[in-house]
């Protein structure tokens, strides 16, 4: 086949939008797309939580995370005029309750750890919650209220980054890439699983769960962690007007409307259970069990889609930007839960990472160098 500038793996946000923006730079990009029904990026729920996916544990994570959110409003805009289609960007503000005594202590405790770092949230009583959603059920005894944390219907927005990567002229190529070739160290192509190979001096890895699967590189450490999710409808219901995240009795459930008002989505589960396709009766009743919780109606919608997912998650919780070893081949995977939130800052930063060789400031503390056993990459040479 005909030599390429840059071959992007995966075809879920991340990576088309990153196919996107160097298109936009004026290179032939060559985008292989595998099965985007099971990509995390249709499966997800949208959430765009800075502020309320944050821990205790990653403070270095927050300030990507708000770098990406701070992004959003000018790269929804800018998607919407490439493709002429809606992004699915929802500018309403995330609501988070609590249903019994211990979890009023749970939510507390974050309350305080936000306000040390300045991060703002309204602390909420029980009747200020219901005022603001009056769906929510009479047993919530405390909520916050973040302004900053909106959402976004991720498939709508796949759909849009589609059509402008397209309109840019990024090439489409169905299958999934076996194997990085290379010769002294260098990228030298991709080699998909049917044979084909796309020759090429530049690879990007951003295939999601699917990172470490890929023969020829480094090694990767993500791992696929499933999540099951469920989609309703609300019918003739009323549908909730704000993004929900609730602690109900020890438990933890988000419930997201769409702009459209037709769907709600409910999740997740979290199981190491590696590339397990099953979608559970335990796990989907904890879902709609907890919903139902907290917002009561939710026992009236229709169950409307049921789904699994696979996070791709690294030790640290954290995203893989930049370069390793093999010359030619730079990362941008890794996501964990925040893919959606952070596809506009991962795809400005691996395109410019592409194009200059220098990784962004904003991704430099999430380097394949960090993990200790990268240190000595074993590199599969093609001969």
């Amino acid at each position: 086949m005909t030599a390429t500038d840059v071959v992007v793996v995966g075809g879920g946000l991340i990576g088309t939008a990153t196919a996107w923006r160097l298109a936009q730079a004026g290179l032939d990009v060559t985008l292989v797309v595998g099965e985007r029904s099971a990509a995390a990026s249709r499966v997800a729920a949208g959430m765009l939580a800075a502020v309320t996916e944050t821990t205790f544990t990653e403070r270095t994570l927050l300030a990507l995370n708000q770098a990406s959110a701070q992004r959003w409003p000018s790269f929804s805009a800018e998607v919407v005029e490439a493709s002429g289609r809606p992004s699915g960007l929802r500018e309403g503000p995330t609501v988070s309750v609590a249903s019994d005594p211990d979890d009023s202590a749970r939510l507390r405790t974050f309350a305080d750890y936000l306000d040390r770092q300045g991060l703002a949230a309204q602390r909420l009583t029980s009747r200020e919650c219901r005022a603001l959603e009056p769906l929510l059920a009479p047993t919530v005894r405390s909520g916050l209220l973040v302004p900053s944390d909106w959402s976004c219907d991720n498939r709508v927005l796949l759909e849009a980054l589609t059509t402008a990567a397209q309109r840019a002229g990024v090439r489409e190529v169905t299958g999934f890439v076996h194997r990085v070739e290379s010769a002294d160290g260098h990228v030298t192509g991709a080699t998909l699983a049917d044979g084909t190979t796309l020759p090429t001096r530049r690879v990007v890895l951003a295939n999601g769960a699917w990172a470490a699967q890929v023969d020829g590189v480094p090694t990767v450490p993500v791992r696929p962690v499933k999540g099951q999710i469920v989609r309703l409808d609300p019918g003739r219901f009323p549908c909730p007007g704000l993004t929900v995240r609730a602690f109900s009795r020890g438990n933890e459930v988000y419930l997201v409307p769409r702009e459209h008002g037709r769907e709600v989505v409910i999740g997740a589960t979290v199981e190491e259970q590696g590339f397990d396709h099953r979608v559970t009766a335990g796990g989907i009743y904890e879902l709609l069990r907890d919903a139902r919780q907290v917002i009561p109606m939710t026992a009236e919608y229709a169950l409307a889609e049921t789904s699994v997912g696979w996070r791709p998650n690294t030790p640290d919780n954290a995203p893989i930007f930049g370069g390793c070893a093999l010359e030619g081949l730079s990362l941008a995977t890794g996501h964990h839960r925040n893919g959606v939130l952070l596809t506009p800052v991962s795809a400005d930063v691996a395109a410019s990472y592409v194009l200059t060789g220098v990784l962004d400031d904003v991704a430099a503390p999430f380097t394949l160098g960090r993990f200790d056993r990268t240190s000595e990459p074993a590199l599969e040479v093609a001969r």
